[in-house]
């Protein structure tokens, strides 16, 4: 949906039918938060494999964080290697459909295709679509990253 070549008005882009620049850039960190060419090209390809998630789940979906901007991540306290700061991942919720767990059980059970999928404190999903696609499924539970889904749900 987005021309690389064109200026890139973030407020009106569409990335994907139902996911827009402004809110996978979307930020409460006050900083200016504006992808490159590069990183906008990943989330590009990233809003076009969240479409698959949004029709698995059937409701639409929450975008809380998506790409972050190295400053971004350093206030927000990202990890330097973290896949918002390349364009790859967004933490999301999808309310209509259930609870953090119930989505990753929903994705894990689907098919689609993802990097890692994170459950975190069953307050929102972490997905990335890094290239090595390691189908690696992980909870943050208890102080600690857990293999598997683990927590209360």
């Amino acid at each position: 949906m987005v021309n690389l070549g064109q200026p890139i008005i973030i407020g009106m882009t569409q990335l994907s039918e139902h996911f827009s620049l402004a809110e996978l850039t979307v930020t409460s960190s006050g900083l200016p938060n504006h992808p490159n060419a590069e990183q906008l090209a990943r989330l590009t390809k990233v809003a076009e494999q969240m479409e698959a998630v949004r029709k698995l789940l059937g409701r639409p979906i929450s975008v809380n964080s998506g790409f972050r901007s190295t400053a971004v991540n350093r206030v927000v306290g990202g990890a330097k290697t973290s896949a918002h700061a390349l364009g790859y991942a967004v933490d999301f919720v999808c309310p209509g459909y259930g609870d953090p767990m119930s989505i990753c059980k929903a994705i894990v059970a689907s098919g689609i295709k993802f990097d890692q999928l994170i459950m975190e404190k069953n307050r929102w999903v972490h997905i990335s679509f890094d290239p090595r696609m390691r189908q690696q499924v992980l909870s943050w539970w208890g102080g600690a990253y857990r293999s598997g889904l683990v927590g209360n749900a």
